[in-house]
């Protein structure tokens, strides 16, 4: 299959033409109205430094319905003892920051620079959200992602401790699932994300699903108060 490059015009080809790899289209630009429009159709950047932007949208998708998160006792046991505090949209930058740090193994990131500073701009308008674990005062664990109507798209985690970012994954589905959330897309499968009851289906089975869940308002705005207060004050 070809891959296309992305005209000036925020315009994506439809996502049955991705090649086998999930690759789709080449190009373009990570400005919020770019970035949105990618989501609602399914497509998601992923690239290296000194590359262009690449797009994607793969074939399985790995999906975690709320219905279906899997905590483990030991994970119950280390929430209930309370050793960490977790909060959300409080320390977004820090947390795309600490994500964007390579992992043992790794040369180098997948989030650029140009990508941080484009979610932080998603953040800065109500779209992208993160979740912050903490030790006393210290950041310990977090993930970051995007919400548009009753889907969450899941970026990417980190934990200084163990069990840091999963606790930080368990809270956020837990409180999404009490608000009615559909799915957390988590892009490609991992045995992390495999073990709290994600699976991967089929491409056209979670565009389906993605298109339901956008017919419904997204929460927008500071994520601080609105999922544990239960004050939600919704945009489209």
């Amino acid at each position: 299959m070809p891959v296309y490059r992305l005209p000036e015009a925020v315009l994506f080809p439809p996502v049955e033409h991705a090649a086998k790899s999930g690759l789709l289209a080449v190009g373009g630009d990570l400005s919020p109205e770019r970035l949105l429009a990618a989501y609602r159709e399914g497509i998601f950047p992923w690239y290296g430094a000194g590359e262009p932007i690449l797009w994607w949208s793969p074939d399985p998708r790995f999906v975690l319905f709320p219905d279906e998160l899997h905590v483990s006792r030991s994970m119950r046991q280390f929430l209930k003892k309370r050793v960490v505090r977790i909060t959300f949209d409080r320390a977004f930058r820090e947390v795309i920051s600490a994500c964007r740090k390579p992992r043992p193994g790794q040369d180098g990131t997948w989030i650029t620079r140009e990508m941080l500073e484009a979610y932080c701009a998603l953040h800065d308008l109500g779209y992208a959200h993160s979740v912050e674990v903490w030790q006393g005062e210290s950041l310990v664990g977090g993930l970051y992602g995007l919400s548009l109507g009753r889907a969450f798209f899941g970026e990417s985690m980190f934990s200084a401790i163990p069990n840091a970012s999963k606790a930080a994954l368990v809270t956020l589905v837990e409180h999404l699932r009490k608000r009615g959330f559909d799915l957390i897309d988590c892009q490609v499968e991992t045995d992390h994300l495999a073990g709290l009851g994600a699976r991967p289906i089929p491409r056209r089975t979670f565009c389906s699903l993605l298109w339901r869940s956008l017919h419904h308002a997204t929460l927008c705005g500071n994520w601080g108060g609105k999922l544990r207060d239960g004050v939600e004050k919704q945009s489209g």
